[in-house]
């Protein structure tokens, strides 16, 4: 039997070994630090035996597959840990997940104390050092199993497994668990561990079923990583944009007025208004974008022309019963179907095209209340939407400046390296949830794909994300907590023109489908604002700064002039405020910062006499006096050209 490793070498084997056999063979080291198998391109379990010539390699804590099995072992430990010490709850799933792990108990919630506990009852089985040893039962007896350990949970899930599936558990003393692997060996190969926290889920994701509790966990193979991870959390905690969105009084929610409907405060509705300016003048003025304004609301009758009404119904909020009314309304989840009608106003020639409308769109879907975080999942929200009616010949170059608008944006904003992108394709055994045929389909596909390679734009193919009438580029990035949220979309679609009987017409005097681009610029703002909170730690660029610029008289002796300073700043468009407290000048200083204004302008009596302000900045700290004019324009300067400044003091 002749094994290749991953380096190319070959080894020979006179008889079959298990993966950990082969790999303690290799060096004694190897066979410490292995998690996993990987046979011919599968992820295997450790016990699995290899009989016949293949390519091996040994999967360790630096590799994926790896670093999952060890984590997936450890969440088999916080099971059997819990089952010690509340007997009576009920195990569900319990995967390992990239930051680590979590478990599922139909039990009364956790509170820290409890978590605690747990973590520690962990620590002893793990130095108990109990081997995992896998077997596998026919089905009924699999059944019976569970039903004897009254975990009516797994018995769920084995009846929704095939017919003719393995069904294998691993067992480590007198713990057994449901489980296709793959695990370490023991449990002494776990080294550090640490119970994050505890929170409720539907069992199965659904709403409809019962809670659960579910405990988050994770674990390393060295305590300096743990650490580590541990002291990242805590930066996430302070970025998390759900609790400083709030303490910076950008944003807020309120019970009665409902989930998912944020309250954007005075300083976070700035900051939107910035984003929104900018945009519209950019497309406008430099992108060749002509602005509509479209109804919140239309009848049923132009969703189910779209095709909305039959794909995307249990999304909408629909007023109206179709067996009882005369007429049904459903506010807008898009703004497609309205423009397009903007466009069938009048008749359109081959030389009009192409034509690009654009709309700041304000847009209602009813997400699932299990969905609904801060500002990056909601129901009501404003995106910088467009929609581009082009002739066929026109559609690849007016993509490829969708695309670059939308890279623009994204640099312009600080974030274009924290994107990834992906080419969103239909699934072609899933038919009932698009329109149009195949060939359409992958023909437009490729277009999307020929696009990316030729802008050597690094992207990912996923299956079954299209739209329900054509594929698009989808724009990702992943929030402090690592979930994965779509920001920016462009859609090629081949298909609606024909749905809405749009049409132009050509040189010859023929009437011709126009192709449609669907696209955002910058997305969602709602969402564009979490990400920037998150992304700066609340301390924007200066130009979305809601206030840029502090004036701090040092007493009440030189308010007035400080309101001379203030009024001078606003001439010239900067966002400026004066702080007329009778609070000493430091404390006046330390609340600034702590509010992230971008600088600070204290003013005594030598700043009154020569006319000069002594500049504070959460860049560079104390930058000394300067002539008020020389500082205007300096940050009139940064403010217009947009400009990323770098926080390089400690201060800040």
């Amino acid at each position: 039997m002749k094994v290749t490793l991953k380096d190319g070498s070959v080894k020979e084997y006179g008889q079959p070994m298990s993966v950990i056999d082969i790999a303690k063979d290799l060096s004694e080291g190897l066979g410490r630090m292995a998690c996993a198998g990987e046979v011919n391109g599968k992820v295997v379990d450790l016990r699995t035996v290899v009989s016949e010539d293949c390519q091996l390699n040994i999967l360790t804590f630096q590799d994926d597959a790896g670093k999952a099995a060890y984590r997936h072992t450890t969440s088999h430990v916080l099971a059997e840990a819990v089952k010690r010490l509340y007997p009576d709850a009920k195990c569900a799933i319990g995967p390992s997940i990239d930051t680590g792990f979590y478990y599922d108990f139909d039990m009364p919630s956790l509170d820290r104390a409890a978590l605690d506990a747990i973590e520690a009852e962990m620590k002893k089985i793990i130095k108990e050092g109990r081997e995992l040893v896998r077997f596998t039962l026919p089905r009924e007896e699999a059944i019976r199993l569970m039903e004897e350990r009254q975990e009516p949970y797994k018995v769920e899930l084995i009846r929704d497994l095939p017919e003719d599936a393995e069904i294998s558990f691993y067992q480590q003393g007198d713990f057994v668990d449901l489980c296709a692997g793959p695990h370490l060996m023991s449990t002494k190969n776990i080294k550090a561990i640490k119970l994050i926290s505890s929170s409720g889920a539907y069992w199965r994701g659904s709403e409809k079923n019962k809670m659960l509790t579910r405990v988050y966990g994770t674990a390393f193979t060295k305590n300096a990583d743990l650490e580590a991870y541990l002291a990242h959390l805590e930066d996430i905690k302070k970025r998390d944009h759900n609790k400083l969105g709030r303490e910076m009084e950008l944003f807020t929610t309120v019970d009665v007025i409902g989930q998912g409907l944020p309250l954007l405060m005075p300083k976070g509705a700035k900051i939107i208004q910035t984003m929104q300016r900018w945009i519209e003048d950019l497309e406008d003025n430099e992108w060749g974008y002509v602005r509509t304004k479209t109804p919140l609301m239309a009848k049923s009758d132009l969703y189910k022309i779209s095709g909305h009404w039959d794909h995307y119904k249990d999304g909408m909020f629909v007023m109206g019963d179709e067996e009882k009314d005369k007429e049904v309304f459903a506010l807008r989840p898009m703004t497609c179907p309205f423009q397009y009608y903007v466009y069938k106003a009048s008749q359109k020639s081959y030389r009009d095209l192409p034509l690009r409308y654009g709309e700041t769109s304000t847009l209602f879907r009813n997400e699932d209340s299990g969905e609904m975080h801060g500002l990056t999942r909601v129901r009501q929200f404003t995106i910088s939407e467009g929609h581009l009616i082009v002739r066929p010949d026109q559609m690849v170059e007016e993509f490829k400046n969708c695309l670059a608008l939308a890279k623009y944006c994204l640099t312009t904003l600080g974030v274009e390296e924290d994107v990834t992108y992906h080419l969103s394709k239909w699934d072609p055994d899933n038919r009932e949830k698009y329109i149009g045929e195949p060939e359409v389909w992958e023909q437009t596909e490729q277009h999307i794909r020929e696009i990316l390679t030729e802008l050597n734009i690094p992207f990912t193919e996923d299956v079954g994300e299209a739209a329900f009438y054509g594929p698009k580029v989808d724009i990702n990035a992943k929030n402090v907590y690592g979930k994965e949220d779509t920001m920016i979309t462009i859609q090629w679609d081949a298909l609606l023109a024909e749905q809405f009987d749009m049409y132009y017409v050509d040189a010859n005097g023929d009437k011709v489908r126009p192709y449609i681009i669907h696209r955002t610029s910058m997305g969602c703002y709602e969402r564009t604002l979490a990400w920037l909170i998150e992304k700066y730690a609340g301390q924007f660029p200066t130009w979305l700064c809601p206030e840029q610029v502090r004036v701090l008289p040092i007493s009440e002796k030189y308010n007035d002039y400080a309101k001379q300073v203030l009024a001078e700043l606003r001439r010239n468009g900067i966002l400026a405020s004066v702080d007329e407290r009778s609070e000493k000048i430091g404390y006046k200083i330390r609340e600034s910062r702590l509010q992230r204004i971008p600088y600070m302008l204290v003013v005594g009596q030598k700043e009154a006499e020569e006319g000069v302000v002594s500049v504070r900045s959460r860049f560079l700290g104390d930058e000394g006096q300067k002539p008020l004019s020389e500082f205007i324009a300096a940050v009139s300067e940064e403010i217009r050209t947009k400009a990323i400044r770098k926080v390089e003091t400690a201060e800040a």
